[in-house]
């Protein structure tokens, strides 16, 4: 395969040879918490610019920076500078933030897993237009709890405003569920994670995400948060045209073991595994282009499946233009017949 790109100093046209190798589109993670060292809320330029290199050089090449459950102050500064990036980014060497995912304050205080329950709060539309209005209408995703007093409203008012809503840290019932996908809810944030159990009178909210052909589900495919059974059973259930990856990535990807911060809580990393102070699960470490390759191991899907989990659903989720047509930016990532990911291709620049 001979690859055309222009040389990122000039407009300037370098070939290169990739024998026998597959382009797959470069990679969308929509939930994304920190890498290298930086949590996204802190969200200095600095900060961003250096977890969007390191995405780069994973394979990704768009991303949402996801904010954590914090105080009203913390979670309103990285909103605003979040923005800020957003709308300043020239870089042809870092992926690109498509818009904000908050995950929080709006979940269940059952199902908040490492959230902070002082700062949950009760959803609704007012609130919702704060964090938009700060925002400056980059809000693209929010997880919230739909059984929860004020949710349903707030889902319609998301919906109004172009935002898609996701269901998770939830105890939903199967009518509280059908309910919110009945508002507007699109998709199912880090499924079986954060979610009541299936039980086979009462489905619950994972029943119903597992069984409606309509509604997009992520998953964290790091070998930590769900075991290969349930990403076969996920898989199987959504199909590969609603299934979507994920990282859940902290700030300690990248990094070597020990105590790390997300938003305002304290983890602690041990190799593939990320604990609170109580033991609970806090994020991954893991990279897209390793969940990309742990998806393979696990399922038997190919490469073509995989890539497409990381990349086409996730954009079609949130209503993005579409990867791979013409007048679309030149992102690709570039695998060898082995399947090994060789490069990325970002913006018409070979990285």
């Amino acid at each position: 395969m001979r690859i055309s790109t222009r040389d990122s100093e000039a407009i300037t046209q370098v070939d290169h040879e990739f024998p026998d190798c597959t382009l797959t589109p470069g990679f969308l993670d929509i939930h994304f918490h920190g890498a290298a060292g930086y949590d996204v809320m802190e969200a200095r330029p600095e900060a961003l610019e250096t977890v969007a290199k390191y995405l780069a050089r994973a394979g990704v090449t768009k991303f949402l920076p996801t904010t954590v459950t914090a105080s009203l102050e913390a979670t309103s500064y990285a909103l605003e500078r979040m923005a800020n990036f957003i709308e300043s980014d020239t870089s042809t060497e870092a992926a690109q933030a498509v818009g904000i995912h908050i995950e929080g304050p709006f979940l269940s205080h059952t199902k908040r897993g490492m959230h902070p329950a002082e700062f949950l709060l009760t959803p609704s539309p007012e609130l919702l237009t704060r964090f938009w209005e700060i925002s400056r209408g980059h809000l693209k995703l929010m997880t919230i709890a739909p059984e929860i007093p004020g949710a349903l409203e707030t889902i319609a008012h998301a919906v109004s405003l172009g935002i898609r809503c996701s269901m998770g840290h939830s105890a939903a019932t199967r009518a509280e569920a059908i309910a919110a996908l009945e508002t507007g809810v699109v998709s199912a944030t880090h499924t079986f994670n954060a979610m009541s159990a299936y039980d086979h009178r009462e489905p619950g909210i994972l029943g119903v995400v597992l069984d409606r052909a309509d509604l997009y589900a992520d998953l964290i495919c790091d070998g930590v948060h769900v075991s290969p059974e349930a990403v076969r059973l996920w898989l199987r259930a959504k199909g590969s045209d609603r299934a979507i990856l994920i990282t859940d990535c902290l700030e300690a990807a990248g990094m070597p073991d020990g105590k790390y911060k997300l938003g305002q809580t304290v983890v602690h990393v041990a190799g593939e595994t990320c604990t609170t102070e109580d033991g609970v699960l806090a994020g991954s470490v893991i990279s897209l282009d390793r969940a990309v390759e742990n998806l393979q191991q696990m399922t038997g899907a190919g490469l073509p499946v995989a890539s497409r989990l990381a990349s086409i659903n996730p954009a079609r989720m949130l209503g993005l233009p579409e990867t791979l047509v013409p007048g679309a930016a030149a992102d690709f990532n570039i695998y060898d017949i082995q399947g090994r990911r060789l490069g990325t291709i970002l913006r018409g620049v070979l990285l």
